[in-house]
């Protein structure tokens, strides 16, 4: 790994590699069902080809100001050509605004309008035909470039075929005028509420958290990450640079369906997650085990009894950790197995993940690291370190090498370092209020566990008052909930009311099994969640949480949904949060009931 230092631009990985260790398969993809890899030369020469030809489509830096530097989206799912495109946009000083997939239209035409976006990169054709909805309340939008071949679109590599010596000599030149300290990204995020905001991030920003992230991952040389998060946040894209300057092969998974298969094929050495899919791939081995008889489904709730009493800090006595080594060898091989057989780690990231699966994972050997950090920070803050001793159940682990955190009066956690953004696109008062006294202000409330481990407890503007004075954390309560097999998704609440409160999202496919054995007759969902036995079952699963709970924070009513909640639908955002709000809107007279 070569030293980052401030004469480093992100897209520098490139050039190391081929100095040191060119790889065979820097990226790789599945076309047409097999997988087709880019050696480091192909990466290095599509990225300076391209970055030439977009010189040639009048593609610049302007005077290298952010408003006046052109701005280039992408609108993709993960695959070699993203990185590519990324990498050349650097190189000449154009901006690269990534956009996530599934975007509503509404803000999908404010971030083009807000950003100037001269030219977008879309996927496919169902892309295309999203941004053709509304390229025409778009003035800036000059060019539309796909990835996939769509009959009457401009594909990518039409650009690659514009280059030429001259323009290859423009882009070089070009490339060396860029600065560590220069702007490399805009990143649009909404969170749960409120209009897109422009994060901008600069070279350092980000190739500080590369450099000061990399010493939390597992050492070693050739190894292969899976990549399914989206690139356009930039958990994901900060991760991938720490692939590229550590010489990590990165394959990219077909499509969030097909994760379990390519896994399996690529037999990834590590990958990154967020707490959602984690919670299906635990909930898809458990279903496995429910369906064993006898001796085998014995030594399975056995062994997965054994890993939830399992704690970092405390090894046990020498029989339990006998009992554990052997039911590592009895069944949670088997558990490896399915992921690969190959995983040093999963890093999980963007929202809390439940303690219990980390427990689990890690007593199975299959050692979880979450960690913690926005957006705005570039992303990271906090991790779990590879290393057992830089790992602490509950926390997000210790601060990252050049990152400082305060707890102010109020709880809410604030942050210093090189990884804090340049500001807000085109919005200087929004940027002057995330900031106090020269510390970034998260939104998030927590402590310093022994002036070391972070612990999130909550989201500053998540916390409510009850109308008796008391207030409650909705966080960690959904959590716990989350824990039941038969709870998909939860919201807590009770902002100005008696008691708390739950929206329930039944997890159906659970559900249904549950019915089959309590001689309930398979319904729609609509019809199953008010049937008399469903609702006591619930009944029952929220009392015995509630005895977890002090007072003011247990559950007195809930309401079962019959829809699920989901990105495309507007409840959830990219991370699966809860955009609280529109759930709130949607389920209005859901609500009334509970507090009528």
């Amino acid at each position: 790994m070569t030293s980052i230092t401030d004469s480093l631009r992100l897209f520098d990985c490139i050039e190391y590699h081929l100095h040191n260790s060119p790889l065979e398969d820097m990226l790789a993809a599945k076309e047409n069902g097999e997988w087709v890899k880019f050696s480091t030369e192909k990466v290095a020469s599509n990225v300076n080809n391209l970055s030439a030809g977009l010189l040639e489509l009048g593609i610049s830096c302007g005077d290298m100001l952010p408003e006046n530097r052109d701005k280039i989206a992408v609108i993709s799912k993960n695959r070699p050509e993203w990185l590519i495109l990324d990498m050349a946009v650097q190189r000449i000083g154009a901006v690269l605004t990534p956009i996530y997939p599934t975007i509503n239209l509404d803000e999908l035409e404010f971030i083009l309008k807000d950003a100037m976006v001269k030219m977008i990169f879309i996927n496919d054709e169902d892309l295309f035909e999203k941004v053709n909805l509304i390229k025409h309340n778009v003035p800036s939008l000059n060019h539309i470039f796909s990835f996939e071949l769509i009959e009457g679109v401009k594909h990518w590599k039409e650009i690659l075929n514009l280059s030429s010596p001259e323009r290859l000599s423009e882009a070089a030149i070009a490339a060396d005028k860029i600065g560590y300290e220069d702007l490399a990204t805009i990143i649009y995020t909404s969170g749960t509420t409120g209009i897109p905001k422009g994060v901008m991030l600069s070279h350092k920003n980000i190739l500080s958290n590369v450099k000061s992230s990399m010493p939390c991952f597992p050492p070693g040389k050739n190894l292969k990450a899976l990549s399914f998060l989206p690139l356009n946040h930039i958990f994901e894209r900060m991760v991938s640079y720490i692939y590229l300057f550590k010489g990590t092969s990165i394959y990219y998974a077909e499509s969030f369906e097909t994760i379990g298969e390519n896994i399996r094929e690529v037999k990834p050495n590590l990958f990154t997650t967020v707490p959602r899919l984690l919670e299906k791939i635990y909930d898809r081995i458990m279903a496995k085990g429910r369906e064993l008889t006898g001796v085998k489904k014995k030594l399975f709730y056995w062994a997965h009894d054994l890993a939830a009493r399992f704690d970092l800090q405390k090894s046990g006595s020498l029989a339990y950790r006998m009992q554990l080594a052997l039911a590592n060898v009895l069944v949670f091989k088997k558990w490896r197995e399915a992921l690969g057989n190959q995983l040093l780690c999963i890093v999980t990231g963007g929202a809390a993940c439940q303690v219990r699966l980390i427990r689990i994972f890690t007593a199975a050997r299959i050692p979880i690291m979450e960690g913690y950090g926005l957006t705005e920070t570039s992303p990271v803050i906090s991790v779990n370190r590879y290393s057992e001793k830089g790992r602490m159940f509950g926390t997000v682990g210790p601060l990252i090498h050049g990152v400082s955190v305060q707890i102010a009066d109020d709880g809410e956690i604030l942050c210093k370092g090189p990884n804090i953004m340049m500001g807000y696109y085109k919005q200087p008062e929004l940027t002057a209020e995330a900031f106090e006294n020269g510390w970034f202000k998260t939104g998030d409330i927590g402590v310093l566990v022994n002036n070391i481990f972070l612990k999130i407890t909550d989201r500053k503007k998540e916390l409510f008052k009850t109308s008796g004075g008391k207030y409650v954390a909705p966080l960690p309560i959904e959590n716990k909930l989350k824990e039941s097999i038969y709870i998909e998704n939860v919201m807590i609440l009770g902002a100005e009311k008696k008691y708390t409160s739950a929206l329930i999202i039944p997890s159906y496919p659970n559900l249904r099994e549950w019915c089959k054995t309590h001689a309930v007759r398979d319904a729609a969902s609509e019809d199953l969640i008010k049937n008399e036995k469903v609702l006591n079952m619930y009944k029952d699963i929220i009392e015995n949480f509630n005895k977890s709970f002090n007072h003011v924070e247990q559950v007195k009513k809930f309401k079962l949904l019959a829809k699920e909640w989901s990105v495309d639908s507007g409840e959830l955002t990219p991370k699966q949060s809860l955009k609280r709000k529109i759930i709130l809107e949607k389920n209005s007279q859901a609500v009334d009931d509970m507090y009528d």
